[in-house]
């Protein structure tokens, strides 16, 4: 009988044992994974995350909005032209040379109109340019190794049934936290590429106000906003170069769901931050 009843505490403590390996595994696996697509879909530039989305936006961009910005220009440049003309004293001394300035002024205007999308992607390529750059700087990983999972096993054959199935529900109710993080990065990071496709498509707009010094100010902040966008890449980046020191710091002890815990609080913490990555760019960029 005693036989018996030993042979049934091991197989129940290796359940467990086995359980909790596998739930540390993917937990790992599903991170280390999520933080490899962070870094890869970061690196992309508009036009390379989802092409056929880009060329929707484009062509949105340009057949639909692209007329309310050339009846925008056309009155910014008939309002620059009234205003260069009566600002002279009353036409009391008048100059030709301001009609030479006016049309500089509206042909730069038209440029950038026209050409609306080589300047948003042109943004979007330097941004592109700093986030790979960082990427090789940036080498460390989340992944854990094989003598770190034998160094796990060898610790909890050391424990009892009871403790294991508590250790085996934790590390469960850990894996589940950690997917649900997962999802919150994943729509976090492809929720910035939205709002880039967002704003492209309406880029025409304030770039017809670049003509008339007043206001010009709308494009001079979509222009920062532009940045702002782009370099929360970099800011990105960043975080998850952060965290993955963090996670590589942890120190593995007898205490496995305190280690697991603390990993969960970095990832948590990385959620977090790359929430806040967005207003950070903003703020230093003076974009709103």
């Amino acid at each position: 009988m005693d036989s018996l009843w030993e042979e049934l505490l091991q197989y129940f403590k290796d359940y467990f044992i086995d359980g909790i390996m596998y739930n540390m595994a993917s937990t790992f696996v599903s991170v280390n994974a999520q933080v490899g697509n962070i870094s890869t879909d970061v690196g992309k530039t508009p036009s390379e995350f989802m092409p056929t989305v880009f060329a929707l936006v484009r062509n949105l961009s340009e057949n639909v909005i692209m007329p309310i910005a050339g009846i925008i220009l056309t009155f910014i440049a008939c309002y620059e032209l009234i205003q260069l003309v009566i600002g002279h004293n009353n036409l009391a001394n008048f100059d030709t040379w301001i009609f030479f300035k006016w049309i500089f002024k509206t042909y730069i205007a038209v440029m950038l109109v026209t050409h609306t999308f080589d300047f948003t992607m042109a943004v979007f390529d330097v941004a592109h340019h700093v986030v790979q750059q960082s990427s090789t700087i940036i080498t460390e990983e989340t992944a854990v190794t094989l003598d770190d999972m034998l160094h796990f096993r060898a610790i909890l054959r050391e424990k009892e049934v009871g403790e294991l199935a508590g250790i085996y529900l934790q590390t469960s109710i850990v894996q589940m936290l950690m997917n649900i993080l997962a999802v919150l990065i994943y729509v976090i990071v492809n929720g910035r590429m939205l709002q880039i496709y967002l704003m492209v498509s309406m880029a025409p707009i304030p770039f017809a106000t670049f003509g008339n010094k007043e206001q010009s100010l709308m494009g001079q902040n979509y222009v920062r906003s532009l940045f702002a966008l782009g370099f929360q890449g970099f800011l990105i980046m960043v975080c998850v170069g952060v965290y993955a020191v963090l996670v590589q710091s942890v120190v593995f002890t007898d205490d496995i769901v305190g280690s697991l815990w603390t990993v969960v609080g970095y990832t948590v913490l990385l959620g977090f931050t790359l929430f806040k990555t967005d207003d950070i760019s903003k703020s230093i960029l003076q974009a709103h």
